[in-house]
């Protein structure tokens, strides 16, 4: 599968989510737990010290612990188990301290949302930079007419730069969620064999508070074994961001065909051509976009199916999420990074834009004619004779102020020179600028609480 991580994973996500991090997050919490027992005076500190010692991945085995955790059913159980061997052979007394008090689940989720945490803080970086060079296009473009199409077909004149500005009024939700989320997200894992910490007696709220401290995540009020809604709430952000760079990248793909040829990737060498035809210029970044977004919705399906856990410590459910989880943020962080790309070195062709605006010669404006004769002969009457008109228009190939200007029924109320200006694009594009405005100024706005 690594042949297409820059293809598709090509972000700095994905190293957080390889084997030797996903071991090191567990370790990370075998020692801070042996730190955090030893100040509560639960463990001998010397103890503590040899195990955090031994903590570190490249003390391990990945492929044997990965052939252990086929019996055992979790990477946790072999990984302890090497743990004790090797804190063992450095200190015989220490060895029995080794995840004293813990269940595997609660390194494997604490693990988890450490590599969660850097995960999130690699994303926000993606996203600011995202948010910037979106804010500097949609100023660049908030006077590039174009045709607004819905439908696929047609509608009205729009601006490039309020397209880009609604991708990024979508994207800085996704920042202020961000910081909302993270709080109830980055949560401390540990409960013990059935969620009780028995196994630590009256000590057990005192060391998860120190542990707590020790990883630097918040304390949950209750152990979460089997609550997994943390893990469904930033897998749907990694979704949702994913989503909507989505949608930009299949309006950037439509707007590439050659029939339209409005914009257009960056242009590199060997960038986006064909085995075969050498003339082809394909869309490839908004393929690799389109390509991963196809795959988000299955897994966020298996995500909303694990939230189903038996009882106190559940099967099936809680492992589903190993993998799932991992490859949906991987996922995301390539598209956010092929967005950034793309969005850096994208090519807007504004004069083609316009081109397309006049290839229905005029009929793009037609509901500006229609309100302005309404003023005249009513609502209904105007629709009724502009839409006639726009029919002549496509079916005798004439331009529609042609037809406006010599019809009986426009000419007694609309002159030359105003149904000339009721059909240039550049004059009816509404709210758009203001609209454009008011999501640049949010964009320049520093976000609450965003590290």
């Amino acid at each position: 599968m690594g042949l297409f991580n820059p293809l598709l994973r090509g972000s700095t996500l994905t190293a957080i989510f390889c084997d030797e991090r996903t071991l090191q997050g567990m370790l990370e919490f075998e020692a801070a737990l042996a730190k955090a027992q030893a100040k509560c005076g639960a463990i001998p500190e010397s103890a503590a010290s040899v195990i955090a010692g031994e903590c570190r991945a490249d003390k391990f085995d990945a492929d044997a612990l990965a052939q252990s955790a086929a019996g055992a059913g979790n990477l946790a159980i072999p990984l302890v188990k090497q743990l004790t061997a090797n804190v063992k052979k450095q200190q015989e007394q220490a060895a029995r301290y080794v995840h004293w008090g813990a269940t595997s689940q609660d390194a494997i989720d604490t693990g988890m949302v450490l590599q969660i945490r850097d995960a999130l803080a690699a994303a926000e970086n993606l996203l600011a930079q995202l948010t910037e060079v979106l804010a500097e296009q949609a100023e660049s473009h908030r006077h590039s007419v174009m045709p607004g199409r819905t439908w696929m077909q047609h509608a009205l004149p729009i601006t490039f730069g309020l397209k880009l500005a609604g991708t990024l009024d979508a994207l800085l939700r996704w920042q202020e969620r961000l910081q909302q989320l993270k709080p109830r997200v980055l949560v401390l894992q540990l409960g013990g064999a059935a969620g009780t910490l028995a196994s630590l007696k009256e000590q057990g709220e005192e060391i998860a508070q120190a542990l707590s401290l020790e990883l630097e995540l918040a304390q949950a009020d209750t152990p979460w074994h089997t609550q997994r809604d943390r893990f469904l709430e930033v897998a749907g952000w990694f979704a949702g961001v994913s989503s909507t760079l989505g949608k930009f990248a299949s309006d950037f793909a439509l707007l590439m065909q050659t029939e339209v040829a409005e914009v257009g990737e960056p242009v590199a060498e060997g960038r986006g051509g064909s085995s075969t035809m050498p003339h082809k210029r394909n869309p490839v970044g908004c393929a690799a976009v389109l390509n991963a977004i196809t795959r988000i919705p299955g897994l966020m399906a298996t995500m909303y199916a694990s939230q189903i856990q038996q009882h106190e410590r559940a099967l099936g459910g809680w492992q589903a999420e190993w993998e799932t989880l991992p490859e949906l943020a991987m996922l995301a962080g390539g598209i956010m990074q092929t967005s950034l790309d793309l969005l850096n070195g994208m090519q807007v062709n504004t004069e083609k834009m316009r081109a397309d605006l006049e290839m229905t010669h005029g009929l793009i404006m037609a509901e500006s004619v229609t309100l302005a004769l309404a003023q005249h002969i009513g609502k209904q009457p105007a629709h009724h004779l502009v839409e006639q008109l726009c029919h002549c228009a496509l079916d005798e190939n004439v331009p529609l102020a042609q037809l406006l200007t010599q019809h009986p029924g426009v000419n007694p109320y609309l002159t030359a020179p105003e149904i000339e200006r009721l059909l240039d694009p550049q004059h009816a594009t509404g709210s758009a600028e203001s609209f454009i405005q008011c999501v640049l100024e949010r964009a320049r706005q520093p976000q609450k609480g965003q590290s």
